[in-house]
């Protein structure tokens, strides 16, 4: 069995509930997206919701990937940068707790990254992020032997600003034989720097994930099975996500077939928190993959494991909840 390791922005997930859709306007966030603030930002964002109650959560698109992974009784490994501070303890302390090979670089330079989670009545989620010590993670300090031990690496599209780590990282990981998983992240981080996304999927990338909006951005067309099929001119694999709809897959070896998972049923789903969904869908699929599943199987088990974590806050679903999903329990 192929073994995962994943890299990506290793960052604390602060949580908030929000009782309108209003409220992002007041805040000046687009609903459903990321941004990045700076330190002034997080500073002012900061004293905005000093009164509201929180909740804290290891978070990360490709942390959030392995820790799903973990809980399926996988050995997976996990690769970011902290701080020495606090919350850098916390993601240390919770990587080792949950069975996770964590390789995380640390600097004095900047405080662990935080990612502000507003979740509005619907379940759906915007972030508001402050990478810290995520945002120094340089090319230099990936030796040749992170990856040591790891036949697949998951990259989260957020790296995506930081050229050289990336074209540094996918270059390391081909030299060393490893099949490269790329999620595309986000609508706006694919739109703010597409012809870099465009070569790294083009170039580099041998399964990729894509949400309708992201696939739509990509491809520059709103038919998501359109999208998919150019998806899958570039890569090995393509899978674009459909929410409540389930997902699509398409192999680029079987030219124009493609192939539809449905969702779990909506009755049997209650709607909580989209946080981490399009995370644990990967780590579902890849599940799959290692384990040698067809297919349709890797987007069915994709679709079953992101149907458990939207039915709890952030990402405290159970390892019981999870293997029972999959039919392990």
């Amino acid at each position: 069995m192929a073994k995962i390791i994943g890299i990506g922005n290793a960052l604390v997930d602060v949580l908030l509930y929000l009782d309108s859709d209003e409220a992002l306007g007041r805040l000046g966030l687009a609903k459903g997206s990321m941004h990045l603030i700076d330190n002034d930002e997080a500073s002012r964002l900061n004293r905005s919701i000093e009164s509201l109650h929180k909740e804290l959560a290891t978070g990360g698109s490709a942390a959030n990937t392995i820790l799903a992974l973990a809980l399926l009784g996988d050995e997976p490994g996990l690769i970011g940068c902290i701080g020495q501070d606090d919350m850098g303890h916390y993601l240390v302390t919770q990587a080792h707790a949950r069975g996770i090979d964590a390789r995380f670089l640390q600097t004095p330079d900047g405080p662990t990254g935080v990612a502000t989670t507003f979740i509005t009545p619907d379940g759906e989620r915007t972030f508001a992020t402050h990478l810290g010590a995520a945002a120094l993670m340089a090319p230099e300090m990936l030796t040749q032997g992170c990856m040591d031990g790891y036949q697949l690496l998951h990259v989260e599209g957020y790296l995506v600003q930081n050229h050289s780590l990336m074209e540094r990282l996918m270059q390391m990981a081909k030299e060393n034989g490893l099949t490269v998983s790329y999620d595309l992240a986000s609508y706006n981080v694919i739109r703010d720097d597409y012809d870099f996304v465009h070569h790294l999927v083009t170039d580099y990338v041998d399964i990729v994930f894509a949400n309708r909006d992201e696939a739509a951005a990509f491809s520059r067309q709103d038919d998501p099975e359109v999208a998919l099929k150019q998806l899958a001119e570039l890569t090995n694999t393509a899978v674009v996500k459909l929410g409540g709809k389930g997902a699509i897959g398409m192999l680029r070896e079987v030219d124009g077939t493609w192939v539809h998972a449905e969702a779990p049923l909506r009755e049997r789903v209650k709607v909580v928190d989209t946080t981490a969904a399009g995370d644990f869908f990967a780590a579902g699929f890849l599940h799959g993959l290692t384990h040698e599943c067809d297919l349709f199987n890797c987007l069915d088990l994709g679709n079953r494991i992101a149907a458990e974590v939207i039915q709890v806050t952030g990402t405290a679903v159970s390892q019981t909840q999870l293997r029972k999903a999959i039919g392990r329990e």
